[in-house]
Formats: C-alpha cells, sequence, structure tokens
C-alpha cells in the first residue's frame, strides 16, 4: 500500500498533468451539458445518508459511483441502502484517498467528523474534484485559510453545508428583511435547545475488527480507542469535534449574518457558558451564550444542549430585530413578522414541511436536495453556488472564535478583514492546531 506521502505526490502531479480548466463553466464543457455529475460520499453514518437522499432526487443529473468509510459495518449497511435507493452498487471503499485516484469521481461529498471536513477537501481539491463539504468546514480557523486558498489554486468549486441558504422560503424571509419588512436590521438572535444525554465516561477498549481507527482519525494526533467516541460522541471532544456552536450554530449564526448582510467579522466577541448538566467526557459546554459585536449591529447565540425550553415557541431558530418590527423563523414551520410592540403581522410558510425533525441527525430534506442541485448546475452549468466556501467560512470561523474565547474566558478583539485576533497571542495561539506526523495539511 502507498505511503501518505507518496498519495499526496501522486495527486499534486496528476493533478498538474491533467488540469484543464479553472472555473465551473469550462468544466462543465469538458463533462458534456448532459452528462451526470459523478459523487463519492464520503463519511457515511449519519449525514451521509441525507446526501445520498439528495443525490437519489438529483439522479437525473447526479451519479453515486463511490461511497467510502472506514468503518465496515457502516459501509456494509450503506452500500446496501444505496442499492435499494439508485438502483444500482456504488463501489464501495474503507479508504476514501482510492474514490480520489478514480476518473469516476468528478465531485466528493464529505460527511465525516469534523476534524476531517477540511483536510479531505483539500485533498479532494487536490485530485481536481469539486467538493460538498458538511458544516464546520473546517475544525479550526487556521484550515478555514487553507481551504480557501486550495480552492482558488486549483479552480474547483466548494458548496458548504448551510442549506438554509438552498432554502426558498428562507430566501423570501431575508429578501423581506432586505427590503425594510422590519426596519433597519441591527440585531440577530440565534438558538438551539435539545435534550443530550450523557457522553459517560469512557473506557479504553481494543479497536474492533471492523473499524480503521487509523484512518478515522487520520490527521488528528493519535489517541487510544475510547468505547463511547464512535460513531457520534467525538462531537463534543476538542481533538475530533468542535461543540454545538458548530455543530448547530453554524446554521443559525450564518442566517444571521446573511439577514444582517455582514460581510465582516465582528469587532469583539465574548462567549460564557460551562457543562453544568452532566460531569462526563464531554470537553465543551452544554450551555452557552455567546455575543458577537460588530459596531452597528450584532449577533447572539445561545444553546442548551440538555435542556429543550423552547424559545418563542421552537427549538431553534432566528429572530432579526429592527426599527420598525421583528421576524422570527426556523428550519422547518416558517416566519412570523411583528411590529414593535409584538403583534403578528404577517408570515411566510414553507410549501411543504422540509424536515420531520428539527433535530433528526440524518436531516433529510429539501433544502439539502436543493444545495446539492446548485452545486451540480454549479459544476454543469457554471451557476453560482448559494454557499461558496469563501463566503461561508466567515461564519464558521466567528464560530469557532466563539470556542476560543469561552476556552480562555475573556473578550477578544478581532481584526475584521480577517478575523485574527488583536493583542492576544495565547488565543491566538489556538488558531491552527497540531497534525498527526505525515498528515499535515498545506494548500
Amino acid at each position: 500500500m502507498m505511503t501518505r506521502r507518496e498519495f499526496l505526490d501522486g495527486v499534486a502531479a496528476g493533478a498538474a498533468a491533467t488540469a484543464v480548466a479553472s472555473t465551473a463553466r469550462s468544466y462543465g464543457q469538458i463533462i458534456g451539458a448532459n452528462d451526470r455529475v459523478n459523487f463519492a460520499i464520503c463519511g457515511l453514518n449519519g449525514r451521509g445518508n441525507a446526501h445520498l437522499s439528495s443525490l437519489a432526487v438529483n439522479h437525473e443529473s447526479a451519479r453515486v459511483t463511490f461511497c467510502c468509510d472506514p468503518d465496515a459495518k457502516v459501509l456494509a449497511k450503506f452500500s446496501d441502502a444505496a442499492e435499494k435507493s439508485l438502483g444500482y452498487k456504488p463501489t464501495a471503499v474503507g479508504d476514501f484517498r482510492k474514490a480520489l485516484e478514480s476518473k469516476d469521481v468528478d465531485a466528493i461529498s464529505i460527511a465525516t467528523p469534523d476534524h476531517w471536513h477540511a483536510p479531505m477537501a483539500i485533498y479532494a481539491l487536490k485530485a481536481g474534484k469539486h467538493v460538498y463539504v458538511e458544516k464546520p468546514s473546517s475544525h479550526n480557523p487556521r484550515e478555514g485559510e487553507l481551504l480557501i486558498a486550495s480552492q482558488k489554486k486549483h479552480g474547483k468549486l466548494v458548496q458548504v453545508g448551510t442549506q438554509s441558504r438552498s432554502s426558498p422560503y428562507t430566501m423570501e424571509i431575508v429578501k423581506r428583511v432586505h427590503e425594510g419588512a422590519v426596519g433597519r436590521a441591527y440585531y440577530g438572535k440565534a438558538w438551539y435547545n435539545n435534550t443530550r444525554l450523557s457522553m459517560g465516561t469512557g473506557k479504553v477498549a481494543p479497536v474492533p475488527d471492523w473499524l480503521n481507527w487509523d484512518l478515522w482519525q487520520g490527521p488528528a494526533p493519535r489517541h487510544e480507542y475510547v468505547d463511547n467516541v464512535h460513531p457520534y460522541n467525538w462531537h463534543w471532544l476538542r481533538r475530533y469535534g468542535t461543540g454545538e456552536s458548530l455543530n448547530n450554530g453554524t446554521h443559525e449564526i450564518d442566517v444571521c449574518r446573511w439577514a444582517l448582510q455582514i460581510d465582516d467579522y465582528p469587532k469583539t466577541v465574548t462567549a460564557t457558558g460551562g457543562r453544568y448538566h452532566f460531569k462526563d467526557d464531554w470537553q465543551f459546554y452544554d450551555t452557552l451564550v455567546t455575543s458577537y459585536d460588530y459596531g452597528d449591529k450584532m449577533i447572539s447565540w445561545e444553546n442548551m444542549c440538555c435542556n429543550g425550553m423552547l424559545t418563542y415557541g421552537r427549538d431553534r431558530g432566528v429572530v432579526i430585530h429592527g426599527t420598525t418590527g421583528s421576524v422570527v423563523f426556523d428550519r422547518a414551520s416558517g416566519g412570523e413578522f411583528f411590529d414593535l410592540k409584538g403583534k403578528k403581522i404577517d408570515e411566510v410558510k414553507p410549501v411543504k414541511e422540509v424536515a420531520a425533525s428539527s433535530h433528526d441527525l440524518v436531516g433529510r430534506d429539501s433544502y439539502t436536495d436543493n444545495h446539492f442541485k446548485n452545486l451540480i448546475d454549479g459544476i454543469r452549468k457554471g451557476d453560482a453556488l448559494h454557499a461558496p466556501v469563501e463566503m461561508t467560512q466567515k461564519t464558521v470561523t466567528t464560530a469557532l472564535i466563539t470556542n476560543i474565547a469561552w476556552e480562555l474566558n475573556r473578550e477578544l478583539k478581532l481584526d475584521t478583514s480577517t478575523g485574527h485576533i488583536l493583542g492576544d497571542p495565547e488565543a491566538m495561539a489556538k488558531w491552527g492546531r497540531t497534525y498527526e506526523k505525515g498528515w499535515e495539511v498545506t494548500a
């Protein structure tokens, strides 16, 4: 088997030798306007199922040629489900790098643990593939910078999975805000409430024979296998996950930035919270209040992971306040407009329910279907992406800075053009992370 370094060298050489286009439109001409875009789905346990569903919906313009996961049990289960859903069986491989070597892959979709998002996307770009990557598009701010640099260098498309950007009724609400439906909008409040259970206290255990633990860890420094991490609780460990601010907050914070027409980073970030509900291995907060100050506008983000008390009657959502009123809306049940005294004056409803539950771990919905279609049309026709990485990464980096502010328990001052933390070397030292030798990430 080739070494990691041999693989990376081969990818770079292959990409240089075969690159014939740097834009979506020219690439679309190569594959043919009527040809399907071939996808490899990487990371199959949760959101990977939503990717499969959306690519099946878009079957006239997309085909799934590979599915990839280091968990052999998950891979086998997904492969069978894919055959039933698609009517054909994609090639199933444990190592995603085999898919990147294939000429039958035009794009990859990434639904892995967070620590793999940016590295895998960059490997794909180097291999000449387009990318759909779930939020957060990076595990740390530095990887976000590298991902943007890699996208610009290799010229392929990167769509980030902030799928509300492809929701017609969310677009309508945001459009109304931009047109003055709440006057001059100046404050966005975002929240997420859930009743997550304790992850317990894990025990070091032998690696199951069906799991490639080395590949699962990938760029993360090596750690013993612990029995309460895979397949979901990695979210709450800093070496793999990014906490609830990125797991769910990315969506709502992004909608606030969009509605308030914020293009820069905040001037300051403060975050207060803790792990209050349970005492276990969970390394992030379960309760958090964050404030982002943009000078003439502000955003707040709140999460309660372990208490499901509703806010405005919703377990997650956004409220945009302005000089003449407010609008409250969420992912599934629509939006309500109010005057300054809280009297309801209008509403916008989705044409149909887009998701069975806000807390559905798979999250099959029309947003995701539309988001994939937008990427496919970007590849085939040159359409503009709804969530290109250079735009959406600002939301991701802002949310990642939340974690730094919380960990250090102090206000952070930022360069509003780069997001870099000013006058605080200790905070800026957390901008990136240490990699396992041989897995270092470069653009």
